[in-house]
């Protein structure tokens, strides 16, 4: 057996330092200057304290008393933890069912972004078809119209359908996409070599096989993202469920909370921020399990197609 040694023509050719990736030059310069690192992580670190107090906020007056939340100047940490603030909140409102109500629209509406985004964004990038870059442009200057303008016609359409004090109006849109996912999901798409898609219709697939066993899973981060951007939105909407529905046994988490403050007011404020916490607590988790996947579709959104 021969052993041939490595010479300068077997190692791969040394990047120039003026074509490295511009985020990978900045990174470079903070690892190379400690005053710049400590800077920036003195900044990151304000930040996240800016974040985290409202947070901590919210998590200390759950566990407060009346007389604690009255109390001046105020008590970061009470005397003693009043976990029974968070039974409460189901003692006196039905909190479950508003649970089950947010998860229903939560759960279509995820479903429905999901399907609706990934096939209309798959067309406008993998498909060749007459029209197709004018209809993206149109699709686009729809991100220019508040949402705010669309809601008299939508409740005015809606009304005529019979779909008022449903949850029809909250879940059916999301089932027609959204423009800035279609443009998030559009670039991620484009991402994938063409290559790939004709040696699948070479080997017989269909195009209905080549975006769900070939270009979908490559996406899978944009997809991620979407689902996660879409599931804040509506577990988190205020304004839909209240225009929309009126029948108290079908408020969502946030109309139940906002129903409970302007019964009870600040005298139980106690029991509106217990409320609140528990109903970010789903947000929190997800925001955990899909960490790597919201961290890779980000980076990867910002990288040159």
């Amino acid at each position: 057996m021969t052993v041939r040694t490595l010479d300068a023509r077997d190692s791969p050719p040394a990047v120039p330092l003026g074509r490295r990736d511009p985020a990978e030059r900045r990174i470079r310069g903070v690892r190379r200057h400690p005053a710049r690192q400590v800077v920036v992580y003195a900044v990151l670190g304000v930040c996240a304290i800016g974040f985290l107090t409202p947070w901590a906020w919210m998590l200390s007056t759950s566990l407060k008393s009346p007389d604690e939340l009255a109390a001046w100047p105020p008590v970061w940490i009470p005397e003693r933890l009043r976990w029974d603030n968070f039974a409460e909140v189901f003692r006196q409102v039905p909190f479950l069912r508003y649970i089950g109500n947010t998860v229903i629209i939560t759960v279509s509406s995820v479903i429905g972004c999901v399907l609706s985004n990934t096939v209309v964004a798959y067309g406008f990038a993998c498909l060749r078809w007459p029209g197709r870059d004018i209809l993206f442009g149109v699709l686009i200057a729809t991100l220019m119209l508040p949402a705010f303008v669309t809601f008299i016609p939508l409740y005015t359409i809606f009304a005529q359908l019979g779909w008022i004090n449903t949850y029809l109006p909250l879940i059916v849109p999301t089932f027609l996409g959204n423009a800035f996912f279609v443009f998030l999901l559009r670039q991620f798409f484009r991402r994938i070599p063409p290559e790939l898609a004709d040696a699948a219709r070479i080997d017989g697939a269909s195009e209905v096989r080549i975006f769900l066993e070939v270009a979908l899973p490559l996406v899978r981060p944009a997809v991620v993202v979407v689902a996660l951007l879409q599931f804040i939105a509506s577990w988190n909407d205020f304004f839909g469920p209240l225009i929309y529905l009126s029948d108290s046994s079908k408020y969502t988490i946030s109309l139940g909370i906002a129903s409970m403050q302007s019964t009870y007011g600040f005298s139980n404020f106690s029991w509106i921020m217990a409320g609140t916490t528990m109903s970010v607590v789903p947000i929190v988790v997800l925001f955990f399990l899909a960490q790597k996947s919201l961290i890779e579709g980000v980076t990867l959104s910002g990288l040159k197609g």
